[in-house]
């Protein structure tokens, strides 16, 4: 059976549907609304909410709320856009926060 296990991954904590990969967080010391979240490159069986402008902690971000594709509970947000220069490499990326996601196969 050794060598079977699949890939470390995170789950939506509600439902168990595989959301993000281990190896696509880049961080793991972001804040999200709940607590501690985790900044992914990329983010699996999701849906993505609306656009809306959003003041966070690092300045003014066009983010769009994500959803499990599977329950709809909100489990984060991608960054659509960013002001600041300086945050520019968050577009495109995802939050999700540690109160919702389990991590599988560690």
């Amino acid at each position: 059976m050794e060598g079977l296990i699949g890939p470390s991954l995170y789950s939506c904590c509600n439902c168990g549907n595989h959301v993000a990969l281990h190896d696509d967080v880049i961080s793991k010391a972001f804040q999200g609304r709940n607590g501690r979240a985790f900044l992914f490159s990329h983010a699996m069986n999701i849906a993505v909410g609306q656009k809306e402008d959003r003041q966070l902690m690092t300045g003014l971000h066009t983010v769009a709320d994500v959803y499990c594709s599977d329950c709809n509970v909100v489990i984060g947000w991608k960054y659509e856009r960013a002001y600041d220069e300086t945050q520019k490499y968050k577009e495109g990326k995802y939050i999700l926060e540690k109160s919702k996601i389990v991590r599988e196969n560690w």
